[in-house]
């Protein structure tokens, strides 16, 4: 399926990718919630872009450029999400690979992410896309912490 692939610069585009992301992170509580955490990671350099095709997105990415002590300028993509009804027609590979058009065009030497351990369709698609697995991500809940 043919979608074009653009940066989601304004509120008005980024509000577009809100179905999106709610499928990808359903522990937000909704499009505001939505709207002022890509206002606040903005600024931290957190960018969107969308796949579209005849109006209707199908398609969006969360990303960052970082400087890193282990990998130097790297691109990491934070969310990828396609929709539902568009997996398996090639539009999750459109956006990484313009994501990686964007990253070789900013200088970076890698490109990263990390995805849940139980989404086995999305290794299959990052594999497929030239991805390797290359580490563990380890997470600590600061709320849940023993305080003993």
């Amino acid at each position: 399926m043919p979608a074009d692939v653009r940066f989601a610069s304004d509120e008005e585009s980024v509000r577009r990718c809100w179905p999106l992301f709610v499928q990808l992170r359903p522990h937000l509580t909704g499009e505001e919630e939505f709207l002022a955490r890509w206002a606040r990671q903005r600024p931290e350099g957190y960018r969107i872009v969308y796949a579209e095709h005849e109006g209707t997105v199908l398609g969006a990415a969360g990303f960052r450029v970082l400087h890193t002590m282990a990998w130097g300028r790297i691109l990491y993509l934070d969310d990828l999400i396609v929709d539902e009804g568009a997996r398996g027609t090639g539009v999750g590979s459109r956006l990484l690979g313009a994501l990686k058009d964007i990253a070789r065009e900013e200088g970076c030497e890698e490109f990263h992410l990390d995805t849940g351990h139980q989404r086995h369709a999305a290794h299959r698609a990052y594999l497929r896309n030239g991805f390797h697995f290359d580490c563990h991500h380890l997470a600590l809940s600061l709320g849940a912490e023993d305080p003993a």
